[in-house]
Formats: structure tokens, C-alpha cells, sequence
């Protein structure tokens, strides 16, 4: 086990279970461990940290919990309920770990005391609700007493499972930057006693602003991940609605509403949004009949109530350019002029170069690619979009469209080098070897 206070420990995960198992029982139990630690993982550290008081023992307690695992489920069996066992033998194992140490820091044993007597064992659990732990462990992530530096990776890192350099990838930034942030955060709650709780609703309109960015990421890493031999990661965007649902339950602030609403309508395309073999395929494509329409009717009803609220923020402007893709009957039929007036209240109520990107695509399908050219070039002389592929590849699609090959050819080798992920490397290397064949220019991709 690592040192307490150590950098993020990215060996939590199962690679670094060393039990041998030999015949077919022993390697079905690991594929199964393996399935729960995927899905489980996060739940079960969420709740340890809510029973434990403390990240680094809870995350101690996850792993020794996975290896318990992997040495009794291949001789007792599967447990029937997987996540309630893994907790219960997480806090047994951490009780039991603060007790032999006792001897050297006396402290400790009337620590294990306090956790064995304030926390119920789980397995022992039979009628009382589930606490949403991830909710609580979002809220003390985005606890105001870190910096806003800190808080999102803190989130990717504990609810999310992504790694340091997954993260600093994400961010543009070194691994060490990233541990440094997490393991100072970790420091600040547990010195600062930071309450692992829901805060009370008149303390929520000030800390649901971190909370909602938070969730946002979490949902487009899951909707459009950053590296990865897939365009999405399922689990995370579900679980980022998941939470969304539970905040509207828990404010209902236009906002939230909107928020929602956006992750709803995106989700909406996911099925559409790749081939069969997992090949990008645009917006402008895409078979719309493939589209989830139940989540489309949920999402234009909760922007129409936000709407209604007279109370206009970033995440319900979103949600309504979003809700005008998912009304047209096809890509041709788009509302181009109304985006655009909504990307213009946008830019004013939350400005970024990324929305500005946005905007400049809008502007193209209204009014042709050269202004949309324009207003990509301005953007990358000011020089916040230098490294990010899309604002390259958009660059590259409005050459292409007005026969610039050569400009295009430029801009597509620029995002092609900036990007981390399988499908969209391989749609940008289709675009190159397009272009090569129209010019007949050998292929560099």
C-alpha cells in the first residue's frame, strides 16, 4: 500500500491484484471482479469515504476489499450483493488495519472505535435507503474552501476513476501538475474537516455553480472522451445523468434544469453518432431515425420549463441550441439563424473561445464557409484554441468546402497531430487521404 499523502494511486485498479488462481472457477470469478470493478468501483470508494472520514484510508480500504475479493469469490461464490460486500469488507479491513497500528499511534484504535460504532455494516442493512454517496463526495469536491484548480480533477479522479495523466491530458497540462492539485485538496478537506455531506439548501445556490461544471465535464468525457480507441464512454455520461436527475430533485434552479436538458439531447444521438465498426460519423449524417426520441421529448420539456423561468443562463442557452438540432426533420431543415442568435446570447453570457468556435461553425451554414474561415482564423491568431484539434479540423473542413486543398490539407495534419482518439484520428486520416487523392498528392497519415 502506498504512503498516506502520496500522489493518486492510478495502481488501485485490478492490475495490481497478484492472486494466482489456477482453474476455470478461479478465472471466472476474476473476469466477474473485474466486471464489478468497473462499474462498482466508484460507488463502493464513494460510500468507504462517507464511513471512513478519509480518502487515502478509503482508498486503501477499496483495494484490500478487491483483493479479498479476488481470494474468497472463486471459494465461496459470487456474493449476492457485490457492492454491499466489497464496502463491508473494505471498513472491516480498514477498522482492522487502524487497530494494529494502534500500538504505534494510540489515536487510532479509538478512531477504528468511533467508525465501528457511528457506521452501520452494510450486510446488515435491510430497509434503510440508499444514500447517494457519489452526490455527496461531487459536494465536497467542489467544496468552496478548494480552488476551482482543484476541484475538477479532484472529481475526474475520485468519481470518475480517470487516471493523472488522463486527466492532464483533458487539461492540457503535466501529470505531476495534476497529483499535486489532487493530493493538496485531499490535505485541505481532511485538515479543514470539510463536512462529506449534501450541503443544506441555503447553502446550495452558492456551491451548485462548481457542482453543475463538474458533472458537464463529467458527461463530456463520457459523450466525446478525450483519448481512447472509443468516441464515448457510456458509463461516465450515464452516471453524469444520473447525478443531473438527482440535482433537479434536489434544486429546482433553471439552471440544473438546463443542464439536464443539454445532457439529455446530446445523449439523444449517441446510437447515431458512430458506424457499426465505430467510425465517426458527422451531425449532418447521421440517421436521424436512430436517435432516442423519448430522451428528446424529456429534454425540450425540461429547456421549455427553464425557458419559461425568465432566468437565461449558459447551460439552458445550450440546451435550446441543442433542443433546434433535435427538432429538425433533417440536417437540411436546421434553424441555422436561430442558433445563431442563441450562440450570440451565449457568447455574451458565458465567453470562450470554445463557444466562439461553435459559433463560427453556425455562421458557416448560414452564411457559406468563407465567413466561417474567418472568424476560425481570428480565433486561432488569438492563439487560446492553438491546441486544440477541433479548432483546427473545423479550419481544415472550411478550406476543404471552398477548395483551398492545399490550407486544408495544413489544418487537417495539425488536428490529426493533436489528437488522442481512435475514431477521430481515423476520420481526419479519411479527410487527408481524400484530399491526396484530389490532388494527387501522396497520403502522409
Amino acid at each position: 500500500l502506498r504512503q498516506r499523502g502520496s500522489p493518486p494511486d492510478e495502481g488501485v485498479g485490478l492490475r495490481r491484484l497478484t492472486v494466482t488462481m489456477n482453474d476455470d472457477t478461479a478465472t471466472e470469478a476474476r473476469v466477474k471482479v473485474d466486471e464489478i470493478y468497473r462499474a462498482e468501483s466508484r460507488q463502493v470508494l464513494a460510500t468507504l469515504i462517507r464511513l471512513l472520514g478519509d480518502f487515502d484510508t478509503a482508498e486503501e480500504a477499496l483495494h484490500e476489499a478487491f483483493t479479498a475479493a479476488m481470494e474468497q469469490w472463486p471459494r465461496d461464490g459470487i456474493p449476492s450483493n457485490p457492492r454491499a460486500w466489497l464496502v463491508s469488507t473494505g471498513r472491516f479491513k480498514a477498522i482492522d488495519g487502524m487497530r494494529r497500528r494502534a500500538r504505534y499511534d494510540a489515536s487510532l484504535n479509538e478512531l477504528a472505535k468511533h467508525i465501528e460504532t457511528t457506521t452501520s455494516d452494510p450486510l446488515e442493512q435491510t430497509d434503510e435507503p440508499i444514500e447517494d454517496d457519489r452526490l455527496r463526495l461531487i459536494f465536497t469536491c467542489c467544496h468552496p474552501a478548494l480552488s476551482p484548480e482543484a476541484q475538477v480533477p479532484m472529481t475526474l479522479r475520485e468519481v470518475c476513476n480517470l487516471t493523472t495523466e488522463e486527466i492532464a491530458r483533458a487539461f492540457l497540462t503535466k501529470p505531476a501538475t495534476i497529483a499535486q492539485r489532487i493530493v493538496r485538496a485531499k490535505a485541505k478537506i481532511r485538515d479543514a474537516r470539510i463536512p462529506y455531506e449534501v450541503p443544506p439548501p441555503s447553502e446550495l445556490p452558492e456551491r451548485i455553480e462548481a457542482v453543475l461544471r463538474v458533472v458537464y465535464l463529467v458527461f463530456n468525457e463520457g459523450y466525446s472522451a478525450s483519448f481512447g480507441p472509443s468516441l464515448t464512454r457510456a458509463d461516465l455520461s450515464s452516471e453524469a445523468i444520473r447525478l443531473g436527475r438527482l440535482l433537479v430533485q434536489l434544486l429546482s434552479d433553471p439552471e440544473v434544469m438546463g443542464l439536464l436538458a443539454l445532457m439529455l439531447l446530446h445523449e439523444s444521438r449517441r446510437q447515431a453518432r458512430t458506424s457499426a465498426n465505430g467510425d465517426l460519423v458527422l451531425l449532418e449524417q447521421q440517421d436521424r431515425s436512430l436517435w432516442n426520441h423519448d430522451l428528446i421529448k424529456e429534454g425540450i420539456t425540461l429547456v421549455e420549463r427553464a425557458l419559461a423561468s425568465k432566468r437565461i443562463g449558459p447551460y439552458i442557452l445550450q440546451a435550446a441550441i441543442s433542443a433546434v438540432h433535435a427538432e429538425a426533420p433533417s440536417a437540411g431543415e436546421t434553424n441555422w439563424a436561430q442558433i445563431v442568435a442563441l450562440y450570440d446570447l451565449l457568447v455574451r453570457a458565458e465567453p470562450s473561445a470554445i463557444i466562439e468556435l461553435n459559433r463560427a461553425v453556425a455562421v458557416a451554414m448560414r452564411d457559406g464557409p468563407a465567413k466561417g474561415l474567418a472568424l476560425v482564423d481570428a480565433l486561432l491568431k488569438r492563439g487560446e484554441l492553438a491546441l486544440y484539434h477541433l479548432a483546427h479540423a473545423t479550419r481544415a473542413d472550411f478550406c476543404r468546402r471552398l477548395g483551398k486543398q492545399e490550407d486544408a490539407h495544413v489544418s487537417y495534419e495539425r488536428a490529426l497531430a493533436l489528437t488522442k482518439q481512435g475514431p477521430e484520428r481515423r476520420f481526419l486520416e479519411k479527410r487527408l487521404a481524400e484530399l491526396d487523392r484530389a490532388t494527387g498528392s501522396p497520403s502522409k497519415a
